[in-house]
């Protein structure tokens, strides 16, 4: 028998991993999955998982047909080499019952017992010379992007910008950070002296954000690496822990350190990583309630990704329509 933890990284059927598994898949008895964000960023993400339960028995021996069965094309414009799909009416219900006699869906706390999960948004406000600087660059960024044809790729590194401005610092072309302004930074300080003491893990996801963190802090805080700094969270050594969600979302027993959550900078729309990020501290051990803090510029970048990783809808298609309105508002302002 083999079990697979956090299946979710089996989930792109174009992935080395998953081709390596199905060509020996033949030779194992009996295969066992385990996630907790089985489709994080939308039913897609179901196909490959199954396909390597049953061989593509219940959603389609390919993933083209899995598409033509329960999803609609999107519109793509000529010369468009990504195609995205939506799920049509029902489908969701269609694969859920497809799939229920080999899936079994346990919530953990239904079966552990677990310490509240508290969130406090926490709104940062540009002052404002920032607020004026912030504009202007978020309006020539969007203004370079044509919001009727904008790509998957494009929505991505446009996406990418303007998450850096919330944060204060973007890069050039020389890939130099360029500070913009301080007010996250502040707003941040402002919150890990009210926490009094208390120990933090804060995620970050740019590196000029890490660096930052780093300036502000200097050695109250450490940079997760390795299993030395988990071991030194968990027995009480570190006031501020920096992680980023890519590097320690899983497998990382992280609840003895500490209670608080904050996120500085935020995982790029992705759902999983989201969560399985806030359960490195919210899990079985964890004594007290644990608080998530968000830190979140008003009116910027930061506003939409918190919405849709709080949605748990299409994470993919709420960057699309996020980035759309926003240019549109650019155009017209």
């Amino acid at each position: 028998m083999v079990v697979l933890d956090e299946s979710t990284s089996f989930k792109n059927h174009q992935s080395k991993r998953f081709k390596a598994l199905k060509l020996v898949r033949s030779r194992i008895s009996r295969l066992v999955e385990l996630t907790g964000t089985p489709a994080p960023n939308g039913l897609e993400d179901l196909w490959a998982q199954i396909y390597l339960l049953d061989g593509g028995q219940r959603l389609g021996k390919t993933v083209s047909s899995f598409r033509e069965t329960f999803f609609s094309q999107d519109y793509a414009h000529p010369g468009q080499q990504h195609r995205s799909y939506s799920p049509r009416e029902g489908a969701d219900g269609a694969i859920r019952a497809a799939i229920a006699d080999i899936c079994v869906s346990m919530k953990s706390e239904d079966y552990l017992s677990l310490p509240d999960y508290v969130e406090n948004f926490v709104p940062v406000a540009l002052d404002g010379p920032a607020l004026k600087a912030y504009k202007r660059l978020e309006r020539e960024m969007l203004l370079e992007v044509d919001g009727d044809t904008i790509t998957a790729g494009t929505a991505a590194v446009l996406n990418g910008k303007l998450l850096q401005l919330c944060s204060g610092t973007v890069y050039d072309g020389e890939h130099q950070a360029i500070q913009v302004h301080d007010c996250k930074a502040e707003a941040f300080l402002e919150l890990v002296e009210q926490l009094h003491g208390e120990h933090a893990l804060v995620f970050y996801w740019f590196q000029h954000e890490r660096d930052k963190l780093v300036e502000l802090l200097g050695r109250r805080a450490r940079v997760y690496q390795g299993p030395e700094d988990e071991a030194a969270w968990n027995a009480g050594r570190v006031e501020v822990l920096l992680a980023h969600p890519a590097s320690c979302a899983y497998g990382l027993n992280l609840q003895d350190g500490g209670h608080h959550i904050v996120w500085y900078g935020y995982p790029n729309w992705n759902l999983e990583l989201y969560q399985q990020a806030n359960k490195r501290l919210h899990r079985q051990g964890q004594l007290c309630p644990v608080i998530a803090h968000h830190l979140v510029v008003q009116g910027g970048m930061d506003e939409d990704v918190v919405a849709a990783l709080h949605s748990k809808g299409d994470t993919q298609e709420a960057l699309m329509q996020a980035l759309k309105a926003r240019i549109e508002k650019a155009r017209t302002a």
